[in-house]
């Protein structure tokens, strides 16, 4: 392993985080992705307007550690403008994302890296943890081993937390500046290009779900839903409502039953662990691991 994590650690991961009035778990996000193992990483954090000590919090890392980079949009714009300000700056071949809200595990990028290259996939994600704002672990979203561009289309299958892509493939994307269901038009654009995104199925991030969080119920989205059909395939309003209808609603209840089921055997497993609060230290239940 000594000599594939010296040939995965040639290339730099760029990680992009948008911040926004985050002081309460920005920190937290940030320690994780400073503590991989994968070290060749900069951390390009674009403060989004916050009017609470966010900026303090990420100024302080960026003193501490050269990798973190911190930017400051003039005015609240939206997550999408201050990712492609951050995606705009960044340099390494990889480009991975992170909310300042949400947790990697440790090895993430170097497990999600060395897949890559030894796969010859351009684009990457992986299972994740749901957990609450105390970091309590509440449930998984277990990914499919590969999705397409019609796949996706269908339903965001990709948890935005997990994606990396290689931007020698096909360069950079930057982000539909969208108010809301940006990440999922951003997917949508990687995948017209790259056609097939492929999966670790091992959970290797914690998604923290808060209280009136805008992906806690996508059907309360169904406009913002309808515009990246829009804006990422040229529809017709009519049209995107026609495809929204006709597609996304029928796999998003499918997805919400199967999704149901797996969490019933998933608590009766965590229930038997010693706890289910977020650690950086965390081991994964065999159950959830699955040879590639």
């Amino acid at each position: 392993m000594t000599n594939n994590k010296k040939r995965i650690n040639e290339d730099l991961v760029s990680v992009i985080m948008p911040t926004y009035n985050s002081s309460r778990f920005v920190a937290e996000s940030i320690e994780s992705i400073l503590h991989q193992t994968y070290s060749n990483i900069e951390l390009l954090i674009t403060d989004d307007g916050s009017t609470d000590n966010t900026t303090e919090i990420i100024n302080y890392y960026a003193k501490k550690d050269k990798r973190v980079k911190c930017f400051s949009l003039s005015e609240n714009m939206g997550a999408g403008h201050a990712r492609n300000y951050s995606i705009q700056k960044a340099n390494g071949r990889y480009i991975a994302f992170c909310d300042s809200d949400d947790i990697w595990m440790t090895d993430k990028l170097e497990k999600q890296i060395a897949y890559m290259q030894e796969k010859k996939c351009s684009f990457c994600f992986s299972s994740y943890f749901v957990c609450d704002e105390t970091g309590t672990q509440t449930s998984i979203v277990l990914a499919p081993h590969s999705v397409s561009l019609a796949d996706t289309k269908r339903d965001d299958k990709i948890g935005f937390l997990t994606a990396v892509y290689d931007t020698y493939a096909y360069g950079k994307f930057y982000m539909p500046t969208l108010r809301k269901r940006q990440d999922w038009a951003y997917v949508l654009l990687i995948l017209q290009k790259c056609k097939r995104a492929f999966a670790l199925r091992e959970p290797l991030a914690y998604y923290r779900k808060s209280k009136g969080s805008i992906s806690s119920n996508k059907l309360s989205l169904i406009k913002f839903n309808a515009k990246v059909y829009e804006t990422v395939f040229g529809y017709s309003t009519f049209l995107a409502y026609f495809y929204l209808f006709s597609l996304f609603l029928p796999s998003y209840f499918l997805k919400r039953v199967n999704h149901k089921f797996t969490n019933i055997y998933y608590r009766k497993t965590l229930s038997a662990q010693t706890s289910g609060r977020i650690t950086q230290t965390n081991k994964m239940s065999p159950i959830y691991k699955t040879k590639h």
